[in-house]
């Protein structure tokens, strides 16, 4: 290795250090769960930080045959809001990853890394 040149085994490790947190925060995201309600909590939607779907709680109160657009409207609220919510969770849980290779290897002065 020449002086100032970077050492490709370090970054190999810090890539392959990377590639195992990434694959424990994407295993995390998939079983942790998020909420989302609507209505002051008449409706919440339970989904995995991943995105799926686990539990629709409905009040009985907000079931009313005569306003069924009520009910669809607060269900695609509490969606909206878990898949805020799910995101705002892979964002802190991912983020650090994301931006760590880059950051990393265009320290490091390689080329299209900066």
């Amino acid at each position: 290795m020449q002086p100032g040149q970077p050492d490709m085994q370090m970054i190999l490790q810090q890539a392959q250090k990377m590639q195992e947190q990434l694959v424990a925060a994407q295993a995390e995201l998939a079983s942790t769960e998020v909420t989302g309600q609507a209505g002051n909590g008449l409706v919440q939607v339970t989904t995995t930080a991943a995105g799926e779907v686990r539990a629709v709680r409905i009040d009985p109160q907000v079931v009313d045959p005569e306003d069924v657009d009520t009910l669809q409207d607060l269900l695609v609220g509490a969606m909206q809001d878990a898949a805020r919510a799910a995101q705002e969770l892979q964002a802190e849980k991912m983020g650090p990853l994301a931006g760590g290779l880059g950051d990393a290897a265009g320290g490091l002065g390689l080329p299209g890394l900066s």
